[in-house]
């Protein structure tokens, strides 16, 4: 009878992958990408190590919101003090930071610890078409 193998983070080859996030929902994209970080998609996948791959998602400012979520939805950030509270819609978000939108819907899918914050650091989000890990040659992931 032989032991199940299981990934261990030091010796999982990682492999890059580029995500167009043109006319995609916000919601279906980065539940796709979440389960790439998480390495989900893996035969060898393993729940307590970090044994996914890298992501570059590109065109982040042409992600899609269905409904009225454009105006409806706010960001809300607070800093600590009385009267903090800062709000903002969706719409103003993702003219002013497009990459944070797609960025925080991806983080709230992935576990909220250690090895999920480990996860969030191969992410790379990117408004415009281009990116600066062409060295690494990223393969295209299909959903």
């Amino acid at each position: 009878m032989t032991a199940t193998q299981y990934a261990r983070h030091e010796t999982v080859k990682r492999t890059w992958y580029v995500v167009d996030a043109s006319d995609q929902s916000l919601g279906r994209l980065a539940s796709r990408v979440a389960s790439v970080l998480r390495g989900k998609h893996r035969p060898d996948y393993t729940p307590h190590a970090d044994a996914g791959d890298f992501v570059i998602v590109v065109n982040a400012e042409k992600v899609r919101l269905t409904g009225n979520k454009l105006e409806q939805k706010n960001y809300h950030s607070h800093s600590g003090y009385p009267g903090g509270l800062r709000s903002e819609s969706y719409r103003h978000l993702m003219e002013r930071r497009p990459a944070f939108v797609v960025e925080k819907a991806v983080k709230g899918m992935l576990p909220k610890n250690s090895l999920g914050r480990r996860m969030a650091k191969k992410l790379k989000v990117y408004g415009g078409a281009v990116h600066p890990h062409s060295a690494q040659n990223p393969e295209i992931f299909r959903f």
